[in-house]
C-alpha cells in the first residue's frame, strides 16, 4: 500500500516536471512563467504592511544583506521579510517538516513522516515557553514571522517571483505564526539516543564492555546494563525518532527508504572555534574564529546577515528561519560556538498492562498513556487520522505488543525554552562578559561551548545547556520506565566549567572531551561520548606554536588538512616487512608523507581507502566475537590507532605478529582497490578523484539530470577527512563528503571591517540567483570575503538596494 502511494505521488511529480517549470499540479500555486532576473535598477522600492518606517536592505557583492531600520520591531520584521526573499522554499520546508505537514503537499507517502514529527512538537504551556527565553524573544519572533507572512502575501500578486520549487511541485508557501517557531523541536541537534540503542545491541549479543571498540568513553568510565533492562531491543525501535529528526529529502518510490539512526557510530558533524587574547594576537586585539560543521545541504543551513537599528547593531550567521544571529558580533563583543555534548536524551522502556497496550507500569501501578488525536491533510487524498501517545517521560515511539513493551523518549529539547538557537536573542545586545553570562543562564539547547571576546580584551570559554541530573545511572543505555530512573532536575550553569583569560593567551574547542582536571564528572555525569580529539589536538598544537596569531593564520588553520591519526598510523607501519609486492608499493607511496590529506595527494588517497574501507573493519573483527562485531560497522578511530601502536594491550598472543599481519593484509587490499579505481600508475592517484563535496537539494532524487544540475551544487573535488580541522566526513561506500564547515568566520574584534567569512555554497536559496553557488569555489579553495560592518564599507560594496516602505 505504501509503495502504491509513493508511485502515485511520484507519477504526479513527474507529470509536473515534464510540463516544465511553469506547470502547476494543484490550484494552490498559480501557474507562472520562469522567474525573471532581478530588476536592473540599483534600487527597488517595495511596500511592506506592518512597517512603521522605511527600512533599507543593502545587498553586497557576496550576497550578504545588511538591514537598516529605525526601530527593533521594524528590524525584525524586515529580517523575516528578507529571509523569505532569499530562502522561502527552505524555511517553508523547515516549517512543514517540523509541524508534520509534508503529506499536504507531497502526498500520502509522507504521512509517517508527519506523524513522527508531531510526536516531537512542543506541547507545553506557550506562556512558560516564551518566559523561558526572557527579554523580547516573543516580540522579536512575532515581528519576524510577520515579515515572512508579508513576503508570502506580496508573492500572491507576483507569481513570477515565486521560488522555483513551488512552481515545480505546484504548491504555495504557508503563512506562519510565532508559535510555529517554538513548537518545532525536531530540527535541533539530538544527542546520544541512537548510541544508547547501539550500545544495547552490543550488550544483547555479548558483554557491554565490548562497546568501547565502537565508542570509547571519556573521561574514564565503565557502564553497566541498568537493573531490569532487557538490552535486546527491536531493530527498528528508533524508526519514528529518525523520521522526525533526519534531514528531509523527497524520494522516488523505487527507492527503498532506509530509516537508520544517523549517528550510531562516530558523529559525522563537529565544529571548531578559537579565541585569541590581545597579547597573543598579531593585531593587538582579540580574534575569534568559528567554523560550525553540519551536514551539507542546499540551500546552505547558515545565512549571514547584518542587522542595524538605533538599539541593536550586529552581524553574523544563523539558521535563516530564526530571528537574530547566533554566531558573530555586535559593537562590543564577538561570540561563537561548538557543540558541548551534554547527554540530553534517554530512551525509556515500559512494561505494558496485560489488559491494555495503552497503559504502562509505573511505581507498581499501571498508568495510561495520554493520547492525542490528530488529522493529517494529504494531497489528492482523504485526510488521515492518527493517534499519538505520550508517557510521563515523553512521546511513545514504539510499541512491541508481542513482548508487552513500549518505548518513549525523554529529551531536554522538549523542555520550555529549548527552541534551537532562539536563546541567542538574549545575548545579541550584550556589552560585557557579565551581560553575556547573564544571557547564557537561560541557554538550554543545543548545549554549546560558547567562546567570547570583547573590545576590552577579555576572552572566555563558557559551556551552557540543560544537563539532566541522573542520580543513579549514567545515561549510556536505555532504562526501565517504571519509576526507578528519573531525572532530578538539571545542573545549573554554575555547575559547568568555565575559563576566562587563560595564561596561554587562547582558548579552543572542537567538541572534544574538555572537562578540566578535577571536575566532578563521576557525580555530574554530563556525558561520556565526545568527538575524537584529533581536530582539537592539531588546532591546539598550531596555536601553541605561533608566537602571535593573525587573521591569516586563522584562515589557514580553518582550512588545515593535517590528519594526526594518519601521521601516527603511517609511522607505526613504516617498518612493516612483507613479501607482498602491493604492500611494499603501498609503503613506498607513503614515503615521507606528512599526513596532509590534500586533494592532489596519492598517499592521502591510499591512506583514506586503507583506513576507512579496510583497516577499521579488520580491527573490529579482530577484537570482537563475530556475533558482537555484526552489530556495528567499524572500530572507532581512537581504538584503531591504539591497536596499531600498542598491540600488546589488545592481543594476548603474538601481538606484534598479529598486528603486522592485519596491517599488511589491509594495506595490500587497499592498494589493489585503488589500482582498480584509479589505474595502475600510483603516482597519478589523487584523493580528490574519489572524494567530492555535494550540496544536495531536497528534490535532487526526483528530478531529471538537467534539473538536478541546476538544484545541486557540485560535486566538487576536495581534500580532507573527518579528523582534520577542515573536516570532511564522508561515506565509506562512495567517498561523498557529507558533513563539514557550513560557514567560516574570522572576527577582528574592534576592527570589525577587518573580519572575513565564507558561506557554503552561497547566500541565496534561488537556483537562478548568482549568489546560490558563487561562494562554493571560495569555500573549496580556502578563501574568504570581507564581512563588512560599517555603513560606509557596506555602501562601497553594495550591488543592490531594496527599500521597504510602510503601506497596505
Amino acid at each position: 500500500m505504501r509503495r502504491a502511494a509513493l508511485a502515485r505521488a511520484f507519477t504526479a511529480l513527474v507529470l509536473v516536471l515534464a510540463a516544465g517549470s511553469g506547470a502547476s499540479a494543484a490550484p494552490a500555486a498559480p501557474a507562472a512563467p520562469a522567474a525573471p532576473a532581478a530588476p536592473a535598477a540599483a534600487v527597488e522600492t517595495i511596500t511592506v504592511p506592518g512597517l512603521k518606517a522605511p527600512v533599507e536592505i543593502l545587498i553586497d557583492r557576496w550576497g550578504v544583506p545588511h538591514l537598516y531600520a529605525r526601530s527593533e520591531p521594524d528590524l525584525f520584521l524586515a529580517q523575516g521579510w528578507n529571509a523569505a526573499r532569499d530562502r522561502l522554499f527552505q524555511i517553508d520546508l523547515w516549517r512543514r517538516r517540523g509541524l508534520g505537514q509534508l503529506a499536504e503537499v507531497f502526498g500520502r507517502a509522507y504521512v509517517d513522516d508527519d506523524r513522527a514529527a508531531r510526536l516531537f512538537l512542543f506541547r507545553g504551556d506557550l506562556r512558560a515557553e516564551w518566559r523561558a527565553y526572557g527579554g523580547d524573544a516573543r516580540a522579536a519572533s512575532e515581528r519576524f514571522v510577520a515579515g515572512i507572512n508579508a513576503y508570502v502575501d506580496w508573492l500572491r500578486d507576483r507569481p513570477e517571483r515565486l521560488p522555483r520549487e513551488f512552481r515545480l511541485l505546484g504548491y504555495a508557501p504557508a503563512r506562519w505564526t510565532a508559535a510555529d517557531l517554538v513548537r518545532i523541536r525536531a530540527h535541533g541537534l539530538s544527542r546520544n539516543l541512537d548510541s544508547e540503542v547501539a550500545r544495547a545491541q552490543v550488550a544483547c549479543r555479548g558483554d557491554v564492555d565490548a562497546d568501547r571498540v565502537r565508542a570509547p568513553l571519556s573521561p574514564t568510565w565503565r557502564t553497566h546494563v541498568p537493573d531490569g533492562l532487557d538490552p535486546c531491543l527491536p531493530r527498528d525501535v528508533l524508526r519514528q525518532f529518525t523520521l522526525a529528526t533526519r534531514d528531509f529529502r523527497l524520494e522516488p518510490p523505487a527507492t527503498a527508504r532506509t530509516i537508520a539512526p544517523a549517528h550510531a557510530g562516530e558523529a559525522l558533524e563537529g565544529s571548531n572555534n578559537w579565541v585569541i587574547a590581545p597579547a597573543k594576537s598579531a593585531t593587538g586585539r582579540p580574534i575569534l574564529a568559528n567554523d560550525p560543521h553540519r551536514a551539507f545541504v542546499e540551500p546552505s543551513i547558515r545565512y549571514l546577515v547584518g542587522l542595524d537599528a538605533p538599539t541593536l547593531h550586529a552581524i553574523g550567521a544563523n539558521q535563516p528561519m530564526i530571528p537574530g544571529i547566533s554566531l558573530g558580533h555586535n559593537d562590543n563583543i564577538a561570540f561563537g560556538y561548538t557543540i558541548f555534548p551534554i547527554d540530553q536524551e534517554d530512551l525509556y522502556v515500559y512494561e505494558l498492562d496485560p489488559a491494555s497496550a495503552h497503559a504502562y507500569r509505573y511505581h507498581g501501578r499501571f498508568e495510561s498513556f495520554r493520547t492525542v488525536h490528530e488529522t493529517i491533510a494529504v494531497r489528492d487524498a482523504a485526510p488521515v487520522s492518527v493517534d499519538l501517545e505520550f508517557s510521563r517521560h515523553g512521546p511513545v515511539i514504539y510499541v512491541d505488543a508481542a513482548h508487552r513493551r513500549a518505548f518513549a523518549v525523554r529529551t531536554a529539547w522538549l523542555e520550555p525554552g529549548t527552541s534551537v538557537y532562539l536563546g541567542a536573542l538574549g545575548y545579541l545586545k550584550a556589552r560585557s562578559l557579565a551581560d553575556f553570562e547573564h544571557a547564557l543562564d537561560r541557554w538550554r539547547t543545543p548545549s554549546l561551548n560558547h567562546l567570547y571576546a570583547d573590545t576590552r580584551g577579555t576572552i572566555a570559554w563558557l559551556p551552557a545547556g540543560l544537563a539532566p541530573v541522573r542520580p543513579n545511572w549514567d545515561g549510556l543505555l536505555p532504562v526501565p520506565g517504571d519509576g526507578r530512573y528519573e531525572w532530578r532536575g538539571f545542573w545549573s550553569r554554575s555547575d559547568l566549567p568555565r575559563r576566562v583569560d587563560p595564561r596561554e593567551g587562547y582558548l579552543t574547542t572542537s567538541n572534544e572531551m574538555n572537562l578540566p582536571d578535577g571536575y566532578p564528572y563521576a557525580r555530574r555525569k554530563l556525558g561520556f561520548e565526545w568527538s575524537a580529539p584529533w581536530r582539537h589536538e592539531r588546532i591546539d598544537a598550531v596555536l601553541a606554536a605561533l608566537p602571535r596569531v593573525s587573521i591569516e593564520d586563522s584562515e589557514r588553520l580553518q582550512t588545515d588538512q593535517v590528519s594526526l591519526p594518519a601521521r601516527r598510523l603511517v609511522a607505526a607501519v613504516r617498518e612493516l616487512r612483507s613479501e607482498d609486492a602491493d604492500v611494499r608499493a603501498a609503503l613506498a607511496l607513503f614515503g615521507r608523507w606528512d599526513g596532509t590529506v590534500a586533494g592532489d595527494s596519492a598517499a592521502a588517497a591510499l591512506y583514506e581507502v586503507w583506513f576507512t574501507r579496510h583497516l577499521r573493519g579488520a580491527v573490529k573483527n579482530a577484537l570482537l566475537d563475530p556475533a558482537v562485531a555484526t552489530t556495528f560497522d567499524a572500530a572507532h578511530v581512537d581504538i584503531v590507532v591504539d591497536v596499531i601502536e600498542h598491540p600488546d594491550a589488545w592481543f594476548a598472543e603474538r601481538p606484534r605478529e598479529r598486528r603486522d599481519a592485519l596491517a599488511a593484509a589491509t594495506l595490500g587490499a587497499a592498494f589493489r582497490e585503488l589500482r582498480t579505481r584509479l589505474g595502475a600508475d600510483a603516482t597519478r592517484w589523487r584523493w580528490d578523484a574519489l572524494h567530492h563535496n555535494l550540496g544536495e537539494h531536497p528534490f535532487a532524487a526526483v528530478v531529471d539530470e538537467r534539473e538536478r544540475a541546476r538544484l545541486n551544487v557540485g560535486p566538487l573535488p576536495v581534500g580532507g577527512d573527518p579528523y582534520v580541522p577542515n573536516q570532511a566526513s564522508y561515506r565509506a561506500a562512495d567517498f561523498l563528503d557529507v558533513a563539514g564547515p557550513s560557514v567560516r568566520v574570522v572576527i577582528d574584534v574592534g576592527n570589525w571591517d577587518g573580519s572575513v567569512a565564507v558561506n557554503h555554497p552561497g547566500q541565496s536559496g534561488d537556483p537562478d540567483d548568482p549568489h546560490y553557488r558563487d561562494l562554493a569555489e571560495l569555500w573549496r579553495g580556502g578563501e574568504y570575503f570581507p564581512l563588512l560592518y560599517s555603513r560606509a564599507a557596506v555602501e562601497r560594496a553594495t550591488e543592490r538596494t531594496l527599500r521597504l516602505v510602510p503601506g497596505r
